[in-house]
């Protein structure tokens, strides 16, 4: 009776461990989903989106950072998806930094080289102000981790009123100007000063015009900024050993042929330079015998 009681009680707490395991499991597998989600999703915004009949005018801007598996192929996806919905890349730079290198020699003539490095590529791009969400919920989809997103829309409406207003007078003060450099009777520094005034108008209209532009210009194409990295990576390749210069040294017959041209040509050289010292040596044997002849006596 009592083995019996023991069998089901231990039968039970089994249970319980089991159901408590796989709740456990059933929970990180939750959290796992909702972590991928998170980074599929958070970068996607509709911040300030301006509806058709709206006369605010938004300056939409985009910064994200983020990991991935492959940053080559995440990087032509995205450039493809950009090119889809009628943007453009205006800057990219995709590199490999190295971290470590080992150099292991496992045989005489073979080496095994491993390069630890990390790809990573800075982009910029700009896409239709209309097609800024869609564009961010296609690069989503390369997202293996998310550092950061930072999403701005800077309302510029009022700028560009002013910059339409400061155009309209420059015109008129542009045609009084003119008005009164036509009219007769002036004098010559008047109207040189006058023309002076009608440049600088001229010019402070253009660069309201050209600013207005640039503004517009800003309004129409996003720009967004990614900072695409993966893990770091490992790869290896078994290359030729660099020989000795011993090894390369000729044997003892060829070094021994060499070294008596070498004391041949060391011969040749010092009667050579006894051959030109003939005069000298000439003279002095001339000196000798007359000193030996004449002097002595």
């Amino acid at each position: 009776m009592k083995t019996t009681a023991k069998l089901g009680l231990t039968t039970l707490i089994l249970i319980l461990v089991l159901f408590s395991c796989k709740k456990a499991d059933y929970a990180t597998a939750e959290t796992s989903a909702d972590t991928v989600s998170m980074d599929s999703t958070a970068i996607s915004s509709s911040a300030a989106v301006e509806k058709k009949d709206s006369k605010q005018k938004f300056i939409r801007t985009a910064d994200i950072k983020f990991k991935v598996k492959n940053v080559v192929k995440s990087t032509y996806a995205i450039e493809n998806a950009v090119q889809k919905f009628g943007g453009f890349v205006t800057y990219t730079n995709l590199q490999s930094n190295i971290h470590d290198q080992i150099k292991t020699k496992i045989s005489l003539d073979s080496t095994l080289e491993t390069t630890k490095y990390s790809v990573e590529n800075n982009i910029t791009i700009r896409v239709p102000n209309t097609q800024l969400d869609t564009v961010i919920k296609s690069i989503a989809k390369q997202i293996d981790f998310l550092d950061f997103r930072v999403i701005k829309a800077d309302d510029v409406s009022l700028r560009m009123l002013a910059n339409q207003l400061s155009q309209k007078r420059n015109r008129v003060t542009e045609k009084r100007v003119e008005n009164a450099i036509d009219s007769k009777g002036k004098k010559i520094n008047d109207i040189v000063e006058a023309e002076n005034t009608l440049a600088n108008k001229k010019e402070e209209k253009d660069n309201r015009i050209i600013e207005n532009l640039s503004l517009q210009d800003q309004v129409n194409f996003s720009t967004i900024t990614l900072q695409l990295y993966q893990n770091e990576t490992i790869k290896q390749e078994i290359t030729a050993s660099e020989k000795d210069n011993a090894a390369y040294k000729p044997n003892l017959g060829i070094q021994t042929i060499d070294a008596l041209k070498s004391g041949w040509y060391i011969l040749e050289s010092i009667l050579i330079f006894f051959i030109n010292l003939w005069p000298i040596i000439l003279i002095s044997i001339g000196g000798f015998f007359l000193y030996k002849k004449y002097l002595k006596k």
